[in-house]
């Protein structure tokens, strides 16, 4: 499976991926799998070759709140590997995947310069995106991040239908309303009053959005 546009495999030239697969194992996952805990410790780092994940966190309360969703291509893990403190999230695999496990992943870099570069730019894109939604908690409503979040989704895995965009949605509505920053309930109101606008329709663990424009400015 080709990786996702921006993902870290992604910005690898051929030679560096292949020396990133030499260096790694493969490993498989169950959808529903635990790839990684929140809390743990671990040298070892992620690249995604099959399948989405979900990154979350869970609040002092136990509300689980889903920081992202990432397909092909993503470096997971890579932070509390190269500083060494415990994982700041929890991974787990949204539907059957597979990645390659780089057990020490420091010293790839150490030896590998130009990817270690390229990593510091992909970090530095994660820190833009968590600002990006900080901004919108604050100053859009539960169905203005519903929005964008569906947008996000049809951008990266939306297939073209004679009535529309579709996009096969791995997150429940309870891991939707987690990474919207709002309660179900919020997110169930926000998808009729999306559907009612004609802007999409949905089904189980499926959207198909009709006018992605509209939703584009309910995002705004």
């Amino acid at each position: 499976m080709d990786p996702e546009p921006g993902e870290f495999l992604s910005l690898l030239s051929p030679d560096d991926a292949a020396a990133l697969r030499a260096a790694g194992r493969p490993k498989r996952w169950d959808r529903g799998d635990s790839v990684m805990g929140e809390g743990d410790r671990g040298g070892w780092a992620l690249v995604l070759m099959e399948g989405r994940v979900k990154v979350s966190s869970h609040t002092s309360s136990g509300t689980e709140v889903v920081l992202a969703v990432r397909g092909p291509g993503a470096l997971l893990g890579e932070m509390s590997a190269i500083d060494g403190s415990p994982r700041s999230a929890t991974v787990t695999a949204l539907e059957p995947i597979a990645g390659v496990v780089i057990g020490d992943f420091p010293a790839f870099l150490q030896a590998h310069g130009r990817i270690a570069v390229l990593l510091m730019q992909l970090v530095t894109a994660k820190l833009r995106d968590s600002d990006r939604k900080r901004i919108e908690y604050g100053a859009f409503d539960t169905t203005g991040r519903v929005a964008t979040r569906l947008i996000e989704m049809a951008e990266r895995y939306g297939e073209k239908t004679n009535g529309g965009l579709r996009v096969a949605l791995p997150l429940s509505q309870d891991e939707l309303a987690g990474w919207t920053g709002a309660s179900r309930e919020a997110v169930s109101k926000a998808l009729r009053t999306l559907r009612d606008r004609g802007l999409i329709e949905t089904g189980r663990r499926r959207v198909v959005i009709h006018d992605l424009e509209g939703l584009r400015k309910r995002a705004r």
